[in-house]
């Protein structure tokens, strides 16, 4: 029987293959419809600090998002590997910003301002009922957010394609607090993740 590393060893091949299967005309589709849901749905980020991350193998492309909120007030953020076995650092990104290559070859923020951020915009290679993510393995994220004092809302995107039935969460993974999906946003709570409208995301008191 596998254990639980192999386990998401193996089921994050099969995800990743199943994302980059994904059709341009789908994606772009499902893309289009994650956005308008975070833009609509979450007023919050507007005038928040928000982490967000750069495309990476087929995943929800955020900056489209990330660009209409910060025309409506939000600064933004990219997350820094700074060393493998430390948490993340966030460094403040515009447009224009200076990037660089960072760890895994994915572009990051060229030495901007360090910031604190107060939401997290968080890629998922997979997700399951309880909210619970599913990384590359490298943990960065879990760290993360378990040192932030206040917590930021936790806010993950992912196509419905890469939703399993249970990840089998260990002690130092940490649940999400919304799930956006081209199906849309889903509520997580102690009894699992449900669906509400954009319009009753956007009215919650956070």
């Amino acid at each position: 029987m596998d254990t639980w590393q192999e386990w998401r060893k193996k089921k994050r091949i099969e995800l990743l293959a199943c994302r980059e299967a994904v059709t341009n005309d789908d994606r772009c589709h499902w893309s289009m419809v994650i956005t308008s849901s975070l833009v609509q749905g979450f007023p919050i980020l507007w005038k928040s600090t928000v982490g967000f991350y750069w495309p990476y193998r087929g995943e929800y492309d955020p900056r489209p998002a990330m660009s209409v909120i910060h025309e409506r007030g939000a600064t933004l953020a990219l997350p820094e590997v700074d060393n493998k076995n430390k948490l993340l650092c966030f460094r403040r990104w515009w447009k224009e910003a200076p990037m660089k290559t960072g760890a895994y070859n994915i572009p990051i923020a060229d030495n901007t301002e360090l910031v604190m951020v107060n939401a997290i915009i968080v890629p998922m290679l997979g997700f399951d009922k309880r909210g619970y993510r599913l990384g590359y393995g490298g943990g960065y994220y879990d760290r993360t957010i378990a040192e932030i004092n206040p917590r930021p809302l936790i806010i993950g995107v992912a196509f419905e394609i890469l939703r399993l039935d249970n990840i089998h969460p260990r002690p130092h993974d940490i649940a999400v607090d919304f799930i956006v999906t081209e199906a849309g946003i889903h509520l997580v709570s102690t009894q699992g993740i449900a669906t509400i409208s954009t319009k009753k995301c956007a009215s919650k008191n956070f």
